[in-house]
């Protein structure tokens, strides 16, 4: 017995390029950094500050000028 599958004539939209460099401003604490990371990672944001903090801690500090490198170069 063969059904009939009939499909929505809705426009299809080509899927979204999310790009790594990205910031979420309605969501992000200073800049939106890590909460556009964690969007784009598809993980919570505390995880990506957590790990943002320590690296910056153990990193003396040169995680800081990154993300402030991203958040003049991010969209």
């Amino acid at each position: 017995m063969m059904t009939d599958l009939r499909f929505d004539d809705s426009p299809v939209r080509p899927a979204r390029k999310r790009s790594f460099l990205r910031r979420d401003r309605q969501n992000g604490k200073i800049f939106g950094v890590c909460a556009g990371m964690a969007e784009t990672l598809d993980v919570d944001v505390t995880w990506v500050r957590i790990a943002w903090v320590a690296g910056t801690l153990l990193g003396f500090g040169s995680l800081l000028l990154i993300y402030l490198a991203i958040a003049l170069i991010a969209d």
